[in-house]
């Protein structure tokens, strides 16, 4: 083991332990700069260098990896929530500038008829009622045009309500416009602050993770290995297998096979495909793929679908692990999962019970 070693992983979790981590979405982003470490000297440096990593060394480090991974996954949450409003608000501003458009135009095209009617009126209603009977051909003549003028008039006052609505109408599209840009500039602010995060989460970990050896790094991967099957075993021990006994939907035999044919794809933040995912973009991708559009992070899957009890879950059916709801992966039948675990790992298959369930929902409900 090289010199100083064990010295180094605990400032690096001391170091690590001082980031900031990403509260709920919608909430305030901060940023904390980590403290300096103190220089170890070279007296306890060779002390460390003696004193061998125990499994209780490592197994603290797997802990901290976790805790830095989950808060990126969080962000990442953050960061798809607030691109996914950026698209809608997007769509919306086009829809509104075709609006105001169309508007304009009918505004034009009324006014136009509003100088027609208006030179109209002023080429015969110069005279009063009496000279222009007496210069009428006849009574009935004065009287057809006098009909012709009434609703030449109630025509204008119905011209004017219609160029009134237009430009209200108008109005009202600017003031929902500028609204949507407002709206899209702090989105955009967020996402922002969440892709910050996220790096500065991932970067951690992966500091945390290079200074170990090749030794110790095997050592945490084991540890890793044990911890979830542990947490698998102690699901399937409940019994809860064999209560689980529905067949998958056509949707959901459809978003399955979609999901095992990413295996061994690689994990990116923000990712939708093809060639990489996060976990809701993962799932989110399957089910669209299966005819059946779902919200695109994990905890609005988890508030929006039906949620459905563990006992009653087929194939297809979204698993929701973690009390933020920050990972999402999909139930394959007989235990198991497919899902995209995190940065540096690849869609896998993994046991049901792995994680810590928060609960189940159902997209094609």
């Amino acid at each position: 083991m090289g010199t100083g070693k064990r010295g180094l992983i605990a400032v690096a979790v001391s170091v690590i332990g001082a980031v900031t981590v990403l509260a709920a979405p919608g909430a305030a982003f901060a940023s904390v700069t980590a403290p300096t470490p103190t220089p170890t000297s070279s007296a306890s440096a060779s002390a460390d260098a003696s004193t061998p990593v125990t499994n209780k060394d490592i197994e603290a480090v797997r802990k901290q990896l976790d805790e830095l991974y989950h808060d990126a996954a969080v962000a990442t949450d953050a960061y798809n929530a607030a691109e996914e409003k950026a698209r809608r608000q997007s769509a919306q501003i086009v829809e509104l500038a075709r609006k105001i458009v169309k508007g304009q135009e009918k505004l034009d095209a009324l006014k136009k008829r509003a100088g027609a009617a208006a030179a109209a009126q002023y080429r015969t209603g110069g005279l009063p009622d009496e000279a222009q009977l007496m210069l009428s051909d006849s009574p009935q003549q004065f009287l057809d045009g006098t009909g012709r003028v009434l609703q030449g008039q109630r025509a204008t006052k119905a011209l004017i309500a219609e160029m009134t609505s237009t430009q209200q109408d108008l109005k009202q599209y600017a003031a929902d416009a500028s609204a949507q840009w407002t709206k899209l500039e702090a989105n955009r602010k967020a996402r922002a602050a969440a892709q910050k995060q996220i790096e500065k989460q991932i970067a951690a970990a992966e500091k945390l993770e290079s200074q170990l050896e090749e030794k110790e790094r095997e050592r945490l991967a084991e540890l890793e290995e044990q911890a979830a099957y542990q947490a698998q075993s102690a699901w399937l021990d409940s019994g809860i297998l064999d209560e689980i006994k529905s067949n998958a939907s056509a949707a959901g035999k459809l978003a399955v096979e979609y999901a095992t044919a990413q295996i061994g794809k690689p994990y990116e933040w923000g990712a939708e495909g093809p060639g990489s995912y996060d976990c809701s973009g993962l799932t989110s991708q399957a089910w669209a793929s299966a005819g059946s559009p779902i919200p695109r992070t994990s905890q609005e899957q988890w508030k929006q679908l039906k949620h459905v009890d563990i006992k009653d879950m087929r194939p297809g059916d979204l698993i929701i692990y973690f009390d933020d709801a920050s990972h999402v992966a999909m139930y394959i039948g007989e235990g198991a999962i497919v899902h995209a675990p995190r940065p540096g790992r690849t869609v896998t298959i993994a046991g049901a019970g792995s994680m810590p369930i928060l609960g189940v929902v159902r997209p094609d409900a």
